[in-house]
């Protein structure tokens, strides 16, 4: 739970330095004003007098940053448990595995989560306890149920035909899909995810292979842009990437086999693209006795040199960027070891440090509320031992961490 006391007055953060991440320039001497969980001032000196009920909290020779952003998590899923006896866990179960994972990626540094995708609505009630006050968690922006053809990526295949069954998020045409898209809103869905290709992780589908159609994509986008919802879409496949971008997703997750043409409607319609190329060693290294199938192995170890590859050529063309793992395909709480991958594949380090603050703050449309420590920002603050700008994998290591001004992690 949060170790510092809401009923403070005011705080004050005093550390060596801080990054502001808009501009990659480091300040020295940086003193942090917070009230009621908002950021009041930023400056080099702390007042001359504190009142007996403030606090102030000396990091010393720590580096401030804003909290980090991940856009692509799905915390109802543990990678280290055989995938067989994930199909047994009940909706409650998936929420309590979802709480403890949400509270080990806080501790890491994560302040901010997107999580595209889980059933029965679990993580929607997970958000709300965090929000609440139950729970300790980073901030969610939460899908339902996945949407997803009929027998394709977001379906679940693995079931004999005699029981029946289909995942929760599947629907077949354009007025099925958009009610599908109401149905997660009903439910307190604040995101919403599709399947616009094939996957690794599922049974008989093709990585590279459109599953929707252009029509449903784009009835599946328009109802919830209607609703204010951003749209997130799953998309390995050349045609499956251009086709959600042409209806107008907000962002395209992983972009594996994009192309020159695809690259082109990306930059035409400012897309954001979430590329996990952090977890394949460990799918490979650890997926078989974790039961993954050799179908999908195999599938991993077609699409990952690809997929990185075309991280760099988006890299290259700048466009849009924002930080996505896929956690739950690698331990929970490790999520920052992607950074150095990112950094290896051609983005600079202020750049992959933008991608899960400022960026990630753009697509979820809350830009003016969090990404950055500056006035009357949201106090989420994370310090680090040394400079990511020179050392990147310093992130990987977090020693302290704010939520809304309030303490959940403080150095040893």
């Amino acid at each position: 739970m949060a170790l510092a006391n809401p009923a403070y007055s005011s705080t004050y953060v005093k550390a060596d330095k801080m990054l502001d991440v808009t501009n990659g320039k480091v300040l020295n001497n940086v003193v942090i004003s917070i009230d009621e969980g908002v950021i009041t001032g930023i400056g080099h000196t702390l007042p001359n007098t504190l009142d007996a009920d403030d606090q102030l909290i000396d990091l010393g020779n720590k580096m401030l940053l804003p909290g980090l952003m991940d856009m692509h998590v799905h915390l109802t899923s543990d990678p280290t448990v055989p995938r067989v006896q994930r199909f047994s866990d009940s909706a409650p179960r998936k929420a309590i595995k979802a709480a403890y994972f949400a509270h080990k990626t806080l501790l890491a540094g994560f302040t901010t989560l997107r999580n595209i995708g889980a059933t029965s609505y679990s993580v929607i009630a997970l958000r709300d306890g965090i929000e609440a006050g139950d729970v300790p968690g980073p901030r969610l922006w939460a899908a339902g149920p996945s949407l997803g053809v009929t027998g394709g990526h977001c379906d679940n295949n693995r079931l004999p035909p005699e029981l029946n069954y289909r995942a929760e998020g599947v629907a077949d045409g354009p007025w099925a899909v958009r009610a599908k898209v109401r149905e997660n809103i009903k439910y307190g869905a604040n995101a919403i995810k599709f399947c616009a290709t094939g996957g690794v992780f599922s049974k008989g589908t093709k990585v590279g292979v459109q599953q929707y159609s252009q029509e449903e994509m784009n009835a599946l986008v328009e109802e919830a842009h209607l609703r204010g919802l951003t749209v997130a879409a799953h998309a390995h496949g050349t045609s499956g990437i251009k086709a959600a971008i042409i209806a107008g997703a907000d962002s395209v997750e992983h972009v594996s086999y994009i192309d020159d043409e695809g690259i082109k409607l990306a930059k035409k319609h400012g897309t954001w693209l979430s590329m996990d190329i952090y977890n394949t060693e460990y799918t490979l290294t650890y997926g078989e006795q974790n039961g993954v199938a050799e179908e999908n192995l195999n599938k991993e170890r077609q699409v990952s040199k690809r997929q990185r590859e075309s991280f760099s050529r988006a890299v290259d063309a700048g466009l849009n960027m924002v930080f996505g793992t896929d956690a739950s395909i690698y331990p929970h709480g490790d999520n920052a070891k992607q950074f150095s991958r990112m950094v290896e594949y051609g983005m600079t380090p202020l750049q992959a440090i933008q991608s899960a603050t400022i960026n990630a703050a753009k697509l979820l449309r809350a830009e003016a509320q969090l990404g950055q420590l500056s006035t009357n920002f949201a106090a989420d603050i994370i310090a680090v031992g040394g400079n990511p700008l020179e050392d990147i994998s310093v992130l990987e290591q977090v020693d302290f961490v704010m939520k809304a001004g309030q303490v959940y992690k403080q150095p040893q």
